[in-house]
C-alpha cells in the first residue's frame, strides 16, 4: 500500500473506533514500516477546516466536532448530577500535583478524603492509579485519566489553566489549604521526576483506603 492508501486506512480506523485510539493499536493494524506520527500529522492537517477535526487525547487520537460547531449540536438536557465541592477540589489537586497520594490530597485540602470521593471520580473515569511510591507503606498514586483530559478538550495536563488565568476568573479558594495548589500546583508542571514511584501491576488490588 502506498503512503495515500494507508492514510485512508487510518481514517477509517480512527472512524470507526468507539474511543481514543493509541499510536500502539494503530501500529498493530498498519504495516511495520508505516510512519504513523507523520500520518497523524497529515491527517490531522488535512480535517484543520472540517466540520470534524483529528485531536491527540493524552497519547491517544480520535474524531471530533470541530470546536466552533460544537454548540451548533449541542441538546439541552437537564442532567441532575453534580459534583460536590470535595470531589471537584480533589480532582483539581490530582490534576495539578499528579502523581499524588491519598494523603497528600488531604494535606492539601487540609481535610480528610471520604472513600466516596475517589469512588465518584473513578466512575466518573476522570482518574486512575499511577504507581506506588517506593516509600513506607508503597501508597497508590493518583493521576488524571485521558478520559478526563477528552471531557475537558485538553492534549495534556501541561494545558491546564496557570495561575494567572485561574485567578482572572475567580477560582483560586482562599482558605489555607486550597491556597497550596495555586501556590504551587498552577505554576508547577504536573508529573514530578524526582519522586520515585514504581508501576502498578495490572493484576494488583487496589484499595480505595490507601
Amino acid at each position: 500500500m502506498d503512503r495515500f492508501e494507508l492514510i485512508r486506512l487510518l481514517e477509517a480506523i480512527l472512524f470507526g473506533a468507539r474511543e481514543p485510539v493509541s499510536e500502539r493499536d494503530l501500529a498493530a493494524r498498519l504495516p511495520e514500516d508505516a510512519d504513523i506520527p507523520g500520518m497523524l500529522e497529515d491527517l490531522r492537517g488535512q480535517y484543520a477546516n472540517r466540520g470534524v477535526h483529528l485531536v491527540q487525547v493524552g497519547t491517544r487520537w480520535a474524531f471530533r466536532t470541530a470546536p466552533d460547531l460544537g454548540p451548533h449540536l449541542r441538546l439541552e438536557k437537564t442532567v441532575q448530577r453534580k459534583m460536590s465541592r470535595a470531589a471537584l477540589e480533589t480532582l483539581a489537586i490530582i490534576a495539578y500535583h499528579q502523581p499524588v497520594t491519598r494523603a497528600e490530597i488531604e494535606e492539601i485540602r487540609a481535610v480528610a478524603t471520604s472513600r466516596g470521593t475517589l469512588d465518584i471520580l473513578l466512575e466518573a473515569g476522570w482518574i486512575r492509579p499511577r504507581g506506588r511510591r517506593r516509600t513506607p507503606g508503597r501508597p497508590v498514586t493518583w493521576g488524571v485519566s485521558d478520559e478526563f483530559l477528552d471531557h475537558f478538550g485538553l492534549e495534556s495536563v501541561k494545558m491546564l489553566p496557570g495561575i494567572d488565568e485561574l485567578k482572572a476568573a475567580g477560582l483560586l479558594d482562599r482558605r489555607p489549604g486550597l491556597g497550596l495548589l495555586a501556590a504551587h500546583g498552577a505554576e508547577d508542571e504536573a508529573e514530578p521526576e524526582d519522586e520515585p514511584y514504581e508501576a502498578v501491576e495490572p493484576d494488583e488490588a487496589i484499595t480505595l483506603d490507601e
